[in-house]
C-alpha cells in the first residue's frame, strides 16, 4: 500500500490521559491525523497492536477516531503493548504508520493485591524499609504502591517517580488508588532496599471551619506496597509490605497540608533507603495498621507533580521590617531553598497571597498557618523544599535567614495535577489578557488531585458548585477529562452513600456543617453538568454512560425532596452565593429568590438527564425525563414570570437562568433580554449577579441580541467586576469582586480567597462567543465558528487542542474592515457565521474571511444636571466626567455614589444629586459642560 507524504498521523493516545500505564484492560484509542490537503475526512483506519513478537491489526471502517472501542483481545496484568495507526481518507489518501505508543497494563488481576497495610500505628511522619534479595537478572519489574495518608517510594535510595502527594485524595472510605511504575532499571543483583516515606496528607487532616474543624478519616497513616519482579528465566517473585518491614521517625517532625511542614535536618540519613545499612535502635517492627475495607484500584488520573519553578522577582522590606519575597504570580505550592548556616539554625517560610498595607495579609488563612520551618544539619550547602503540603502564595516571609539573603537561593514550585495544556485565548486588550491568564492560573492551583474551591486556607475542598460551573472553561484550557472523570468516581460513591444526595463538597468530609448532606441547587448539579461537558468536549461517551444511573439518582432525589411539585422551595439552598449586595458576612443574601435559582436547576438537570438518555439510547428514560423537565419549566414559568416578560424576582440572576437554561422562548424571552439589559444599565454596567448568574449572563445577554451590553459589562474596571481585580494586581481570580478592597485593606468578610476559579468561568464565553469556537457536536466533530467583534477590541483570538487536532478562530480589525482567520482539524468539518449573517460550512484546513464592520458612531448632545441618567451611563466619557468631577473633590463620596446610584431611564442626574454639597454639583456640571458634542470619533 503507497502512502500520501501530505497524511500523517500521531502517535496514538491509548486511554484518557498520556500516562505510560492504562488501567483497564480494554482501553479506547483516539488519533489524530495531519493533512496537507484541506477537506480531508477519514474513510477508514488500520490500528497495529504488538504484544512481544505478537503483532495483530484490526481495520476499521468510518471516520471514528476519537474514543475508538479496543479491537482486540483484554490486556494481562503488566503485558507491554504498543500500538500505531494508519489512516485511509476518502479522497484515497493513505498516510504513512505513525510512530508507535508504547502502553503497559498498569492494573492487578482481582486476587493479586496481597499488600498489608503497615506503619507506625501513630500520626507522626515516619520511614518505613525493607531489605529483599534480586537472585538473577530482571527481565521486569512493577512497583504496585499506596497509602492511605500521603506516600514516596525509594528503591536503593533513589525515588521511584516525579510525582508528589501521593495517591492523592479520594474519598478513602469508599475508593483508594493505587500508583504503578516499572522500577526494572532501580533494582540490581544481591540486595536492595525498599523505602517508604509515609505521611498524614488529607487522611489526617481535621476539615471544617474554625472551631468546628475535626477529623474525618479515623486511623493512623498507613502505606501499602507490592513489587512483582519477572526473571529472565521465567520466573515471578513478590516482595510485599508485611510484619517484617521496620519503621523510624525521620527528619520530617510534623507535616499538615493546611498547616505546613518541619523538617529537621540534623535527623536525616541519606543512607536510609539504601542497601547495607543495618536496622540500629532508631527502627522498630512496624504495625498492621486498621484501615478502610478497601481494594486499591489504579489510578485513572495523572499524578500530582512540580510542573514548573519560579525565580524571585522582588525582595520587599516591609514596614515593620520583614523581608518578603513577591514571585510576581499567586500560585500553589511551595518554595525550595539553599542555604548555609550553623547546625540547629531555624529558618521560618511563612506564605501568603496578598500584602495588606505592606504586611503578609494572613487573616484569609483562618486556622491554616501555611508555615514552613526548616533546621540546618549544618553540613555545607543544603538544599530543601517541603513534599507533604502546599500553600497558596505570592509572597513569602523569612525569618531568621542565616547571613546575607541572595533571592537566587529560593525558586517557587509550582504544583498541581500534571494534565497538558489544551486552550488559550489572546487579544491585544491588556487588563482582558491579565483576566483570561488570571483564569488559567486559578484553574492551575485548584486542580490539585481534586477540583477545589481555594488552595490557601483551612478549606481547600471539592466544592461541586464550583466546577459546575466552571467545567466548560476547565474543559478548554486543559485536557482535564480524566482528572474529572476519577474525581467523578467519588461524586458517585459518595452519592450512593448519601441515598441520592450529592453532597456539597467531595470528598464529603464536613458532615458537622450544616447542609452538608441535602440536595443543594447548583452544587448537586455537578453530577448532571459535568458529565455533559466531557462528553461535549471530549467525545467522550463513557464520562455521560458511567454517571447515568446518578443523573438519574439526582433528579429523582429532588422530585422527592419536592414532594412531587414541580417547584423546588424547601430546603437548604445556597441560591445566588456571593451576589456583589450580600453583607460581607452574609453571603447567601442574593436579590434572587432561592426558589427560583433551585426550580431552574431542577429544570435543567431534568433536561440533561433526558438528553443523556436521548444520546445513550434508553428512549424510555428521554421520554420520562422530557416529560418532567416540561413540567417544570411550565411550573417554573407560571410562579415566577409574567406575562410581560418580567420575573418575579426582579434581579438580573433571574432573567440570566430563565433565558440561559432555556426555560423561555420567543416574546418573552426577548423582553426578559430587554429587561436583563435595563437592569445591568441600572447597576452602572457593574456586576451585579453572584455565584450562579455571572458564569452565564453574558450568554444571556448575547441570546437576546444585547452583545454590546455583555461587552460593557465585560469592560468595566470599577468594582464589581471582572477587570476590578485585575486593576489591583491579581494574577488569580477572586471569592469575592472586592477581596481587596480600593485602600489596600482585605475584604473584612470571614471568606475571602484570592484564588478561586468560580467566577472566571466567563472565559468559556470568551472562548465561544467572542473567539467564536465551539463544538457543535461531542468532541468537536462538527465545530461552531460564530466570531462575535466586541466594539472595545481591535481583536480576539482562540486555540483549542480539540481530540481531532487543534482548531483556532480569530478576528483582526483593519480600519473599517476585520479579517476572520479559522483553522479546523483533519476529519471534522465547521460551521461559520460571519457577523453580517453569511454562513458556510467548510472541511478541514485554513480559511479566511473579510468583512466590512466599522464600528459604531456616537453622537452626543450637549449634557447637564438635567441629562437622563441611562444617557450618562451609556456614555463611558460622560460616565467618567461625572465620577472624576466628585471623587477630585471627596473620594468617599465618589465611591457610596457609584455604589448606590441606579442609572435608569426617566430619571435625571439630579435625583441622585439631591443631598450633594453644591461645590460638587457644580463641578459635575462644569465637567459635563467641557465634554465634546456632535458626531465622536
Amino acid at each position: 500500500m503507497t502512502s500520501d507524504a501530505t497524511v500523517t498521523v500521531n502517535a496514538p493516545r491509548v486511554g484518557s490521559s498520556a500516562e505510560p500505564f492504562t488501567s483497564t484492560a480494554t482501553p479506547r484509542l483516539s488519533w489524530t491525523t495531519v493533512a496537507g490537503t484541506d477537506n480531508w475526512a477519514q474513510a477508514s483506519a488500520e490500528v497495529e497492536l504488538t504484544v512481544g513478537d505478537a503483532r495483530t491489526t484490526a481495520t476499521l471502517e468510518g471516520v471514528e477516531s476519537v474514543s475508538v472501542e479496543w479491537a482486540f483481545a483484554p490486556l494481562q496484568p503488566r503485558e507491554a503493548a504498543s500500538v500505531r495507526v494508519r489512516v485511509r481518507g476518502v479522497d484515497g489518501s493513505v498516510s504513512p504508520w505513525s510512530g508507535p505508543t508504547e502502553v503497559t497494563a498498569g492494573f492487578l488481576a482481582p486476587s493479586e493485591w496481597r499488600a498489608r497495610f503497615i506503619g507506625s500505628g501513630s500520626d507522626e511522619p515516619h520511614l518505613l524499609r525493607a531489605t529483599f534479595e534480586v537472585r538473577g537478572p530482571v527481565r521486569r519489574a512493577f512497583l504496585y504502591a499506596t497509602a492511605f495518608g500521603a506516600y514516596d517510594v525509594r528503591l536503593n535510595g533513589v525515588a521511584v517517580d516525579d510525582a508528589v502527594l501521593k495517591p492523592g485524595w479520594t474519598s478513602y472510605q469508599w475508593r483508594l488508588l493505587f500508583d504503578t511504575t516499572d522500577v526494572t532499571a532501580q533494582l540490581r543483583p544481591g540486595m536492595n532496599t525498599m523505602g517508604i516515606e509515609l505521611a498524614g496528607g488529607w487522611y489526617t487532616e481535621a476539615f471544617g471551619f474554625r472551631d468546628r474543624a475535626r477529623r474525618f478519616y479515623e486511623g493512623s497513616p498507613a502505606a501499602a506496597a507490592q513489587l512483582m519482579i519477572q526473571y529472565d528465566d521465567g520466573t515471578t517473585e513478590t516482595v510485599l509490605t508485611d510484619e517484617s518491614w521496620r519503621w523510624s521517625l525521620g527528619p520530617v517532625v510534623e507535616a499538615s497540608i493546611y498547616q505546613g511542614e518541619t523538617y529537621d535536618a540534623r535527623l536525616h540519613d541519606s543512607d536510609w533507603a539504601s542497601s547495607g545499612v543495618a536496622d540500629a535502635d532508631t527502627w522498630s517492627p512496624v504495625a498492621l495498621v486498621g484501615v478502610p475495607d478497601v481494594q486499591p484500584e489504579p489510578r485513572t488520573s495523572p499524578p500530582v507533580r512540580v510542573i514548573e519553578r519560579r525565580a524571585v522577582e522582588q525582595v520587599i522590606t516591609t514596614p515593620a521590617g520583614n523581608t518578603v519575597l513577591d514571585f510576581g504570580q499567586n500560585l500553589v505550592g511551595w518554595v525550595r531553598l539553599t542555604v548555609s548556616g550553623p547546625r540547629g539554625h531555624t529558618i521560618t517560610l511563612r506564605h501568603a497571597e496578598v500584602l495588606e498595607h505592606g504586611e503578609l495579609g494572613t487573616r484569609p488563612l483562618r486556622n491554616a498557618a501555611a508555615t514552613d520551618h526548616y533546621t540546618l544539619s549544618g553540613e555545607g550547602e543544603e538544599t530543601w523544599e517541603p513534599r507533604w503540603t502546599f500553600h497558596g502564595f505570592r509572597y513569602v516571609e523569612i525569618h531568621d535567614w542565616p547571613g546575607e539573603f541572595s533571592p537566587s537561593a529560593i525558586s517557587a514550585a509550582v504544583v498541581h495535577t500534571d494534565m497538558p495544556r489544551s486552550g488559550g485565548f489572546s487579544t491585544s486588550h491588556a487588563l482582558l489578557n491579565r483576566l483570561h491568564e488570571n483564569v488559567v492560573w486559578g484553574m492551575r492551583g485548584n486542580f490539585l488531585s481534586i477540583p477545589t474551591d481555594c488552595p490557601q486556607r483551612d478549606e481547600r475542598l471539592g466544592w461541586t458548585g464550583d466546577i459546575q460551573v466552571f467545567a466548560p472553561t476547565a474543559a478548554f484550557l486543559f485536557d482535564c477529562n480524566a482528572f474529572l472523570q476519577s474525581w467523578l468516581e467519588d461524586v458517585r460513591l459518595e452519592q450512593k452513600a448519601a441515598d441520592g444526595v450529592v453532597p456539597m463538597v467531595v470528598p464529603a468530609v464536613i458532615p458537622q456543617v450544616p447542609g452538608q448532606l441535602e440536595p443543594i441547587a447548583a452544587w448537586g448539579d455537578a453530577i448532571t453538568v459535568v458529565p455533559t461537558v466531557l462528553d461535549e468536549r471530549f467525545g467522550d461517551r463513557d464520562a455521560l454512560s458511567a454517571s447515568f444511573e446518578a443523573m438519574k439518582s439526582w433528579v429523582d432525589t429532588v422530585t422527592a425532596r419536592t414532594g412531587g411539585s414541580p417547584l423546588w422551595e424547601r430546603g437548604v439552598q445556597f441560591g445566588d452565593w456571593l451576589d456583589p449586595d450580600a453583607p460581607p458576612d452574609q453571603p447567601g443574601r442574593a436579590k434572587t429568590d432561592p426558589g427560583l435559582v433551585a426550580t431552574a436547576y431542577y429544570f435543567r438537570s431534568a433536561d440533561l438527564t433526558a438528553k443523556a438518555a436521548a444520546g445513550l439510547g434508553f428512549s424510555e428514560d428521554a421520554d420520562r425525563y422530557g416529560t418532567l423537565a416540561k413540567r417544570i419549566g411550565a411550573a417554573f414559568r407560571d410562579a415566577y414570570t409574567t406575562a410581560a416578560g418580567r420575573m418575579m424576582s426582579d434581579a438580573p440572576t433571574a432573567y440570566a437562568v430563565a433565558i440561559a437554561f432555556g426555560l423561555v422562548e420567543g416574546e418573552q424571552k426577548a423582553a426578559m433580554g430587554e429587561r436583563l439589559r435595563h437592569l445591568v444599565r441600572a447597576y452602572g454596567y457593574h456586576i451585579a449577579t453572584g455565584f450562579v448568574g455571572t458564569p452565564i449572563i453574558c450568554d444571556a445577554l448575547t441570546a437576546t441580541g444585547h452583545v454590546e451590553t455583555a461587552a460593557r459589562l465585560l469592560a468595566q474596571t470599577e468594582s464589581p467586576s471582572w477587570l476590578y481585580p485585575v486593576t489591583m494586581g491579581a494574577t488569580t481570580i477572586w471569592e469575592r469582586w472586592d477581596s481587596m478592597l480600593e485602600d489596600g485593606s482585605i475584604n473584612p468578610g470571614q471568606m475571602t480567597s484570592f484564588n478561586h476559579y468560580a467566577l472566571g468561568a466567563v472565559a468559556d464565553w470568551l472562548h465561544r462567543v467572542v473567539a467564536g469556537l465551539a463544538p457543535l457536536e461531542p468532541g468537536y466533530r462538527r465545530i461552531a465558528i460564530a466570531p462575535t467583534p466586541l466594539d472595545f477590541l481591535d481583536d480576539a483570538s482562540a486555540w483549542h487542542e480539540t481530540p481531532y487536532g487543534r482548531t483556532s478562530s480569530g478576528w483582526r480589525r483593519d480600519g473599517d474592515l476585520i479579517q476572520f482567520d479559522i483553522e479546523v482539524p483533519a476529519n471534522t468539518r465547521a460551521l461559520v457565521r460571519l457577523p453580517s449573517g453569511a454562513e458556510f460550512e467548510v472541511g478541514s484546513g485554513t480559511h479566511s474571511w473579510t468583512e466590512r464592520y466599522p464600528r459604531p458612531g456616537q453622537t452626543r448632545a450637549g449634557l447637564d444636571l438635567d441629562s437622563d441618567l441611562a444617557t450618562i451611563v451609556d456614555d463611558p466619557e460622560a460616565y467618567r466626567a461625572v465620577l472624576g468631577a466628585i471623587s477630585a473633590i471627596d473620594p468617599d463620596r465618589a465611591a457610596a455614589f457609584r455604589r448606590t446610584t441606579r442609572w435608569t431611564p426617566g430619571r435625571s442626574l439630579r435625583d441622585p444629586l439631591s443631598h450633594t454639597p453644591l461645590d460638587v454639583v457644580d463641578a459635575i456640571e462644569k465637567a459635563l459642560v467641557a465634554l465634546p458634542t456632535g458626531e465622536l470619533k
